[in-house]
């Protein structure tokens, strides 16, 4: 017999793979419920319905993802490099922060030891450029994002067949995005 806790994680991870398939309007409660073993009913009373079941899994999918990775003051570029390789190691994460974005819901931004997890990059961003490491022309919250979009350049570029490259081919596109952040970041000398 599940405890209540079991069976809620069940739920939620069914339903992270209808809605990362589907998104919140695609998916369907009863096909979650079957992936779960559970009473459509035992779902609803776990989570209201299904947008805030959608919200949940989002939610989760968002802290796992950001905190997975942090940046460093002392190797800021290698944060993009580090948000290639989860985007290609968890694209389900990627998915379901897509679909929120394409379904317009605001969701609360993730957070690490009480702290909104961009500000906690931004802090460090902003130790780098105290420390000389990074070019204070930058606003930290301007180079967070750019630094997350090249990190997740390749997971976005429309060829499917993109993401099945060898290995060969994904550690020199990891290499070109860590060194795109490192000149995009670089320190300028008048």
């Amino acid at each position: 017999m599940r405890t209540g806790d079991q069976l809620r994680d069940e739920i939620l991870s069914a339903a992270r793979n209808e809605f990362a398939q589907y998104g919140l309007a695609g998916a369907r409660i009863d096909r979650i419920a079957k992936m779960a073993h559970a009473s459509k009913e035992r779902l609803y009373a776990h989570f209201g319905d299904k947008e805030a079941l959608f919200r949940q899994v989002v939610s989760a999918d968002g802290a796992e993802f950001f905190d997975s990775v942090v940046v460093r003051p002392e190797a800021v570029a290698e944060f993009a490099g580090e948000i290639f390789d989860l985007a290609r190691s968890r694209p389900e994460h990627l998915r379901m922060i897509t679909w929120a974005r394409l379904e317009g819901l605001r969701l609360q931004a993730p957070e690490w030891e009480g702290q909104a997890v961009h500000e906690r990059d931004m802090t460090a961003i902003a130790d780098a450029q105290a420390s000389g490491r990074v070019d204070t022309r930058w606003k930290p919250a301007d180079l967070l994002a750019m630094l997350l979009g090249i990190g997740m350049a390749w997971a976005h570029w429309p060829d499917p067949e993109a993401a099945d490259a060898d290995d060969a081919t994904m550690a020199s596109r990891r290499a070109d995005a860590v060194e795109a952040a490192a000149r995009i970041i670089a320190p300028h000398h008048d």
